[in-house]
């Protein structure tokens, strides 16, 4: 039986409701969740670009001739247009039979490419191993593989030919029960863990729908299903997903060296803080210059031979190095335009972060991709 929360405790966190997010846009409900599907089949039609003679494609192959009567000893089978392939999909919440989803269709073996293959019929199997759906039907392969390739000749390619889609390719055969209210009450899932925005989702909420909502942890926020709402909590659950507040979010700097990209949150601070910024630049390069004597009295009717003379360069290139103090609690508006006015590049303001963060001036979770 449901224990109402009467007299929550007010936290004392100030609410902003204008300009916020929705619930529903920073929740899961506990409950309703996807749920992944994979099966292993066959494609076939392919140009002889399917698998060569490898013994799992052809066993494959004689199994699904012979569930049709056909028996063929797997000797004789040719997999030229033939590949193995692994059928991957996901199956949300509350999907009724008859529904149909998109799948993914990966060669497994040594096709070159499933361009204009078709699918046979294939299971796809959850965790549990319970058949929830079945896929068929032709692939749609955004690439394509053109050239005979070989010595003499040339291949093209262009993304990946060996993976493929169908969409609604899938037929949902079995319904995943799910059940969003348990003993009275759901529990609403932040996508992002944070103590501050739990507590002021939950007062949110009561103050639509008093002494229902309780922050449980950093996670989760758990809500009692009002007595007029019994029996319609789709409603219910509508009507929260539609109450705003102001999330809050953890000061975090995301550096990924791969595209030299830096995002930081506006509420990054930095303790008081001198940065230096200099560099040095040495370039060596190398030159070839060619010597041709011409023909004279002095060495005869004959021409002079060619002489190929090396020449190499070395330049030394020093800029003057930088002294900048960062005020105190500055925000990231003001370490950007103190970074920016020393002249640092991007790839330079990574290793300033970096370094900063190992100083202890840097009050901000680091986070390198």
């Amino acid at each position: 039986m449901a224990t109402s929360f009467a007299q929550v405790p007010d936290s004392g966190i100030t609410l902003n409701y204008s300009g916020g997010s929705r619930i529903k846009d920073l929740i899961d409900v506990e409950g309703a969740r996807d749920n992944q599907l994979s099966g292993y089949g066959l494609v076939v039609g392919l140009a002889g670009t399917g698998d060569s003679k490898i013994d799992s494609t052809l066993q494959t192959i004689a199994n699904a001739l012979k569930a049709y009567g056909v028996n063929v000893p797997q000797d004789d089978i040719k997999s030229g247009n033939v590949a193995a392939v692994m059928v991957t999909s996901e199956i949300g919440p509350f999907v009724k039979p008859g529904t149909r989803i998109d799948v993914t269709v990966s060669s497994i073996g040594d096709s070159k490419t499933l361009q204009g293959g078709v699918l046979l019929q294939v299971p796809l199997q959850g965790a549990d191993r319970t058949v929830y759906a079945v896929a068929q039907g032709p692939l749609a392969v955004g690439g394509f593989l053109g050239g005979t390739g070989g010595p003499g000749g040339a291949t093209v390619q262009k993304n990946f030919p060996t993976v493929g889609t169908i969409p609604n390719g899938a037929i949902v055969e079995r319904e995943i029960p799910a059940e969003i209210v348990q003993n009275g009450s759901m529990n609403l899932m932040l996508r992002e863990a944070d103590f501050i925005s739990a507590a002021r989702m939950a007062e949110a909420i009561n103050r639509v729908f008093p002494n229902t909502a309780v922050a449980r942890d950093a996670k989760t926020v758990n809500v009692l299903v009002p007595p007029d709402y019994a029996n319609y909590e789709v409603n219910f659950l509508a009507t929260i997903g539609g109450i705003e507040l102001e999330p809050d979010s953890v000061a975090r700097v995301v550096i990924n060296e791969r595209t030299g990209v830096i995002v930081a949150t506006s509420n990054v601070r930095v303790s008081k803080v001198a940065i230096s910024h200099g560099s040095l630049t040495i370039s060596v390069a190398s030159t070839l210059t060619a010597s041709q004597p011409n023909s004279g009295p002095l060495i005869g009717n004959a021409a002079g031979q060619t002489v190929v003379l090396p020449s190499t360069t070395t330049g030394v290139n020093e800029q003057k190095g930088s002294f900048k103090m960062v005020e105190e609690a500055p925000t990231i508006e003001r370490v950007a335009a103190a970074l920016n006015a020393l002249g640092v590049s991007t790839r330079d303001m990574m290793s300033i972060f970096q370094t900063m963060k190992r100083a202890g001036a840097l009050q901000a979770e680091l986070v390198l991709n």
